[in-house]
């Protein structure tokens, strides 16, 4: 369930307060003072048994006894209670309720758990949705409910605020208050028994009275559900998140390195990141940011230009860059040469650029053009500290003054001091230029909108080609369920290189060793130095135990550690089973940089895919970067760029950069790895050698176990669909492949539209399209297979031919479709044959209906959506516009 029934919450006809009371200081009578008070226009009905009225307010004794329906509810009564209370509100026609009550005090953990399985019953039959339990409440400064037992009502605004926790909605509507902060909306989740974060943001990303959401969480119950409806909404505006509980609890009972590294928090925050989210670490960065973000400002970079009447003040500023994402500018040689002509002291050819202290308004108002136009800076932060010998105020007015035409302008204020600067921020505000108090403080808010940039873009950037084959998944599942049925927990070495092999990644050739001398031997075939390491199923980390001997030059010497690593086992680990020994050849690569690459599985957000810097002291450098598959191009290394290592990596002295693409695809190959074999738990590469030549797994280890899940179902982001591709024979013979459409499929969208006649291009988007910028091609190309599917018909030399989309709501009862066949392959069949394709997938993901647009004039359209059972009505925007509607119950599969 998600945004079915909401509205009852946010735009209710009628209230009941079920368990109000007149009782000074009980929850009923605070929520009954905050409803009544809080100016709501509609009708506010009381249940109490034992009360005739509540505040002057006639008192019904039971929810049968309301008079009229009600569709929110509040109740606050004894636990026991509550379904039943449901269950006649459901009767009464009632689609919402808040629940006030905590259940967290209340018996042990068995019998909270039955009685909230039986507040989910009575709500069912109704399709009733639950706030809370545990929720301090629901307030709307639009509709003028205030239907919580909060202290105040907040001021009215345009920001929605989400919080899991009751004592931090309190703390924080208490500092909002302080501050002269508004909401739109503010809403306690508590207990999430039904009414989580995913039906929220779906919610109020179509809301219009709200302009940003702000969250509060400390653990996400339906990874899928946030994730969809968290990217739909930061695509529509901004959403910033501040989560508590940053620990790395349970990473000891990790097998591999990947499993230790891979921290909750660390999974959270990529979550956050790759939903185009912007985290920030405490509350009062939250009301920042959103501050900062809500004054609409864009960057086009990461480079950060300062001016300053303080010299100590600039150097306050360079100092928190450290600290953040983005980095100070350089000037141009034009600038500085302009900046130089222009302060007298000419101390203005660097970055800061330091206007002296007695630096007029005039210089101010004159130099923020210049930096604005500097081609090496993408922001200004301009910083003012009190002076005898200059006007404070007056510069700001030359601020202002410089943006009077540039609204929107990347620029940053902070005038440092009290009793004057406050005025001059006041007037900052007021023309929504963003204000700070301290340098360290705007250069965190330069932070924020670098890394809320960085998201968004993610979000939208298009990845380059696929480079590699399908890999040979039958080859890999067959090593895997061997393993299993002979009931390890783990492959071994041999086996996971050849996991890794079946994927296309290049691993080091590696031979098995029953014996010492069998080892020598093999290093004699060999002819060059090798490494060899102990075979056991029974050891994770071979070196822990003395595992691993290098460089070993010949076939005796190769005896000799082998027998060497029988008796460091059998000191360290006796208990261990040693199967062999693995016999490789040394590698050598001068320029080469010790890597780390793995999967693991979390226990919200499923399968993640690790990387950073390796070698045996991985933990304790502990340089990585987390992301949620599936990954492509772009996502790959803007992972790898998250890294310490990846500065050697772009290369430095006379080391050439590495192979990142060699990277980039064994990252996104483990990926699909893990949507196609749920069966591996874990999986290291480590070490993974890359140079300039590519990269060489010199080790791996995976752990498995038995799993009925689906690889696609434990994603928090539904892989590609690989089993929807397959051939479609047209009507004059010839065939198309029909598959998925991906990401790196925008060109191919460009160059389809860009083929076809303007006109067949105006019917498909009901109007003219000019153009067919990289936004909406990006748009079309990166969906959600979760909510969405897209299907592309791609001829044999690669081009796609025609598309078809569907859109579902956040309910799954219907979607809207598109389509779109290449003017010259019309006449083939192809439409027919998409939109068949499309309504079957409707059919088999449960949904119930199908509906679209068409333009009245589009004849052939409104022929054949009749012809597939479509109805067709008016359409709603006009005599231009039909709608047409086909109901999948009662369709026969094409």
């Amino acid at each position: 369930m998600s945004t079915r029934n909401l509205d009852a919450l946010f735009h209710p006809g009628a209230i009941a307060l079920v368990g109000a009371s007149n009782q000074p200081g009980t929850i009923g009578a605070v929520l009954a003072r905050n409803l009544f008070e809080a100016g709501f226009q509609g009708p506010i009905l009381t249940v109490n048994p034992k009360e005739r009225a509540i505040r002057s307010s006639l008192n019904y004794a039971a929810v049968k006894d309301l008079p009229i329906p009600v569709d929110l509810a509040v109740i606050a009564t004894p636990p026991d209670e509550i379904p039943q209370a449901l269950a006649d509100l459901g009767a009464k026609g009632c689609r919402a309720a808040i629940v006030a009550t905590s259940l967290t005090a209340r018996g042990d953990t068995q019998t909270n758990a039955a009685l909230r399985q039986r507040m989910l019953d009575a709500a069912r039959p109704y399709l009733l949705r639950i706030l809370g339990p545990d929720s301090i409440g629901f307030i709307s400064t639009r509709a003028q409910i205030n239907a919580s037992f909060a202290p105040h009502m907040p001021a009215k605004g345009d920001v929605a605020f989400l919080s899991q926790s009751r004592t931090m909605a309190t703390a924080v509507l208490d500092w909002a208050r302080g501050q002269g902060f508004g909401f739109s909306h503010v809403l306690s989740l508590g207990e999430k028994l039904d009414v989580d974060f995913g039906d929220l943001l779906d919610y109020l990303a179509l809301e219009n009275t709200t302009r940003a959401i702000l969250l509060y969480i400390e653990n996400i119950t339906d990874a899928r559900k946030f994730m969809s409806a968290g990217r739909i909404a930061a695509r529509s505006k901004p959403v910033i998140v501040v989560r508590s509980g940053r620990s790395e609890a349970g990473a000891e009972a990790a097998r591999s390195h990947t499993g230790a590294l891979a921290g909750e928090d660390l999974v959270y925050d990529a979550a956050f990141r790759r939903a185009g989210m912007l985290r920030v670490q405490e509350l009062r960065e939250l009301f920042e940011a959103v501050t900062t973000l809500s004054c609409g400002i864009r960057l086009n970079g990461e480079r950060l230009a300062i001016v300053t009447n303080s010299g100590g003040a600039g150097v306050l500023a360079v100092d928190a860059l450290d600290e953040i994402a983005g980095h100070l500018g350089a000037l141009t040689a034009e600038t500085a040469e302009k900046l130089k002509s222009l302060i007298p002291n000419g101390c203005g050819s660097a970055n800061p650029v330091r206007l002296g202290s007695d630096a007029t308004p005039k210089l101010y108002g004159e130099s923020l053009p210049l930096l604005l136009a500097d081609k090496g800076s993408d922001a200004v932060l301009v910083l003012n500290s009190p002076s005898a010998v200059s006007d404070s105020s007056a510069a700001a007015d030359a601020v202002i003054g410089a943006l009077e035409s540039r609204p929107r302008a990347p620029v940053l204020t902070c005038w440092l001091g009290e009793a004057s600067a406050d005025a001059v921020r006041k007037r900052f505000a007021a023309r929504r230029i963003p204000t700070y108090e301290t340098p360290s403080e705007a250069v965190r808010a330069f932070g924020h909108l670098v890394s809320y940039q960085r998201n968004q873009t993610l979000l939208m950037e298009t990845p380059p080609a696929r480079t590699f084959d399908e890999p040979d998944r039958d080859k890999a599942r067959t090593i895997v369920e061997q393993a299993l049925a002979s009931g390890r927990t783990s492959l071994g070495e041999f086996e996971a290189k050849a996991v890794l092999a079946a994927y296309d990644i290049p691993v080091v050739e590696t031979r098995i060793a029953a014996t010492p001398e069998e080892a020598g031997q093999i290093a004699a075939r060999m002819n060059v130095p090798v490494v060899v390491k102990v075979l056991s199923h029974d050891i994770t980390h071979k070196s822990d135990v003395g595992g691993v001997r290098l460089d070993l030059h010949t076939p005796e010497a190769v005896e000799y550690a082998c027998r060497d690593i029988i008796r460091s086992v059998g000191e360290k680990m006796p208990r261990a089973r040693i199967d062999g020994f693995t016999v490789q050849a040394m590698i050598r690569r001068a320029h080469g940089q010790e890597l780390i690459a793995g999967i693991a599985n979390d226990a919200t957000f499923g399968p993640v895919v690790l990387f950073g810097q390796g070698g045996t002291a991985v933990e304790v450098i502990g340089d990585r970067a987390v992301a949620l598959p599936p990954l492509n191009g772009v996502l790959a290394r803007e992972m790898i760029s998250r890294t310490r290592i990846s500065r050697l990596l772009a290369g430095y002295r006379d080391h050439p950069p590495a192979d990142i693409g060699a990277i980039s695809d064994t990252l996104i190959k483990l990926g699909e790895l893990l949507a196609d074999l749920p069966q591996i738990a874990e999986l290291d590469i480590n070490p993974l050698i890359a140079d300039e030549n590519g990269v060489l797994a010199l080790d791996a280890r995976i752990v498995v176990h038995d799993t009925q899940e689906t690889g696609s179902k434990r994603f928090a982001i539904r892989p590609y669909p690989p089993e929807f591709v397959k051939e479609l024979i047209l009507t004059d013979g010839s065939a198309v492949t029909l598959r998925p459409i991906r990401p790196e499929d925008e060109p191919g969208l460009v160059d389809m539209v860009h083929r076809s006649d303007a006109q067949d291009v105006r019917l498909r988007f009901l109007g003219s399209v000019k153009d067919f910028p990289h936004l909406m091609a990006a748009r079309l190309s990166q969906i959600d297979y979760d909510r969405e599917m897209a299907l592309v018909a791609e001829s044999n030399s690669g081009e796609i031919t025609g598309v078809v989309r569907i859109i579902a709501d956040p309910d799954n009862e219907e979607a809207e479709y598109a389509i779109m066949v290449r003017s010259d392959m019309k006449g083939r069949g192809l439409g027919y044959r998409l939109m068949n394709e499309i309504l079957d997938h409707a059919q088999q993901r449960g949904l119930k209906r199908v509906f679209g647009d068409v333009m009245r004039e589009n004849g052939p359209m409104l022929h054949m959506a009749e012809d597939l059972g479509f109805r067709i009505f008016p359409g709603e925007d006009g005599p231009t516009v039909m709608k047409v509607v086909i109901d999948l119950a009662t369709r026969q599969k094409g």
